[in-house]
């Protein structure tokens, strides 16, 4: 990735860690996403919190309608050493903002 684009990402990722408004950070990615994009983004979170609940893959797929290709890519990253998808998972479950099935 060109690093323009390197720092356009940091200086995003800087403020919307610096705010505190969740109703803020939504509009701002409602305008920066499609609408496509939001669900997107929105059944990938889905899918790494199914599977730290143990469901399987094949029943994600079914109940979500997601790839196993993009369930299986969900499923290493969760796995990984110092994974940042397991530090937010364990930070909605202390917030209490958990996704609920």
């Amino acid at each position: 990735m060109p690093a323009e684009q390197k720092a356009a990402l940091s200086q995003m990722f800087e403020l919307i860690a610096s705010s505190a408004d969740s109703s803020t950070i939504a509009e701002f990615f409602a305008c920066l996403m499609t609408p496509a994009e939001l669900k997107d983004l929105a059944v990938r979170w889905i899918l790494v919190n199914e599977i730290d609940r143990g469901t399987t893959q094949r029943e994600i797929a079914k109940r979500y309608h997601i790839s196993l290709c993009k369930i299986t890519r969900g499923s290493k990253e969760l796995k990984k050493e110092g994974s940042a998808f397991k530090k937010f998972i364990e930070m909605a479950k202390s917030s209490g903002s958990g996704q609920e099935s």
